[in-house]
């Protein structure tokens, strides 16, 4: 190597990903001695300003957490507010609710697969370069996405903040003849998402590999979406499962000084959360169309325990995903039922509430402390992205190492390297706030 001084190299913003923030990486005679993410965007305090606001607000207030992901926070609060009142939903009622959440999947690992990802794998800068030499890829991303906005619009009242999610259900619930032309869409969106796993399939994906736990939701005899246990799985082991009122003994956050996000561990080791995790702990559950797609795909056959640890090779994970959203959805729509009464009343009670659900990247925790007026004393929310930030920071230590290894590089391609492996874990880093300016010091 001919860099043996220092070398300090500055990216103004990361591209691709949802939100702000900075990467620091130190160098030393060749060896990456320490790699920081650093979150700088500012802490927008959803916890602070949810005390003092009645039981019912929730749902609405963290929904603008995240404008890509904003169904799962409604659905995380919901649970954790039922749970503190003591309040168990109409099966139909959680039918909707999964349908609901189905559509968010599709939209949200859509957008990620085609808009984020895919760029990095086709050497183009962005999905409109990507349109100039694929452009039907980029439009059956698009109608996939479609599809899955058409479902928030319908359930939720609009694709962005849905405003028809209440405590117990929804403020209306719509009737038969209003989901039809649901299912006709559907089944053009189940095409296109067998498509996306193969046109992804063809993607070269670099050698690479988590040591991470895994943690993610498990729902014996379904793919969990809306709700589950919480379950941990090391390199090597078998699933454990632990109650979700445990979460926060397990998972442990700390403020770390270069990022206004948390880190969270798990049992005092680094973990992951998303599509990795999900596919290892519950792919025997995926639907046949689901498991199809994973074979075909070369991730292996889920009924046989295959797991895949390539950050990679994600991006395949979630479109094997959306092949399963998409048919959930169609299972859910062609056997509906309008449900008796669009809510169950949640009255006021004193209690803590655990709720937790599996947003697209992974596993989010919600807790809330109540009076017996419903007032919220207090708010704790664990999202993704700050679970998953040790695991990145592990990958981008192991990639820049390995170009280090290889010999000499440059800031661009370090930068393009460092970029690419931040996106393999499609982080919202405005929801973890409490990227990529990139610093790079060499001694």
């Amino acid at each position: 190597m001919t860099h043996r001084g220092s070398r300090v190299l500055h990216v103004g913003s990361l591209a691709r990903v949802e939100g702000e923030g900075a990467l620091r990486l130190r160098i030393h005679e060749g060896t990456v001695s320490e790699a920081q993410l650093d979150i700088y965007e500012p802490p927008r305090f959803f916890e602070a300003f949810l005390r003092g606001r009645a039981h019912t607000e929730p749902p609405d207030i963290t929904a603008r957490v995240c404008g890509i992901c904003p169904v799962a926070y409604q659905m995380s609060a919901c649970a954790a507010i039922e749970d503190a009142c003591g309040i168990t939903v109409d099966r139909p009622l959680r039918e909707l609710r999964r349908l609901l959440y189905c559509g968010e999947w599709i939209e949200s690992q859509t957008l990620h697969v085609y808009l984020l990802h895919a760029p990095d794998f086709l050497g183009c800068d962005s999905a409109l370069d990507l349109a100039r030499t694929q452009r039907a890829a980029v439009e059956r991303g698009l109608r996939l996405k479609q599809a899955g906005n058409a479902i928030l619009e319908l359930l939720g009242g609009r694709a962005v903040h849905p405003v028809n999610v209440r405590l117990g259900g929804f403020h209306r619930c719509p009737a038969t003849a209003e989901l039809r032309p649901l299912r006709e869409r559907l089944r053009g969106a189940l095409d296109d998402a067998r498509e996306t796993v193969r046109w992804a399939a063809g993607f070269e994906f670099p050698d690479a590999e988590t040591d991470a736990d895994f943690l993610a939701l498990a729902a014996p005899g379904t793919y969990a979406v809306e709700s589950g246990t919480p379950t941990v799985l090391r390199r090597g082991g078998t699933p454990t499962a632990f109650p979700v009122h445990d979460f926060l003994s397990r998972v442990r956050e700390e403020q770390v000084p270069h990022s206004t996000a948390l880190h969270a561990r798990l049992d005092g080791r680094r973990h992951l959360t998303g599509a990795l995790a999900r596919f290892a702990i519950s792919g025997r559950w995926l639907s046949p169309a689901a498991v199809e797609a994973a074979r075909e795909a070369g991730l292996g056959d889920p009924y046989q325990g295959a797991s895949c640890r390539n950050p990679y090779r994600s991006v395949l994970v979630r479109a094997v995903e959306v092949v399963y959203a998409v048919g959930e959805a169609l299972r859910i729509i062609e056997t509906y039922e309008p449900p008796r009464r669009p809510y169950v009343p949640v009255p006021p009670a004193a209690g803590t509430g655990h709720g937790a659900t599996e947003a697209p990247r992974g596993l989010l925790y919600h807790r809330y402390l109540l009076d017996a007026d419903g007032t919220v004393r207090d708010a704790v929310l664990v999202p993704p992205t700050a679970q998953n930030q040790g695991a990145i920071e592990a990958d981008l230590r192991a990639v820049a190492q390995a170009a280090l290894d290889q010999g000499d590089v440059d800031d661009d391609a370090l930068t393009g390297l460092c970029e690419r492996a931040i996106r393999n874990h499609d982080p919202c880093i405005s929801c973890a706030t409490h990227f990529l300016d990139l610093t790079v010091e060499r001694t």
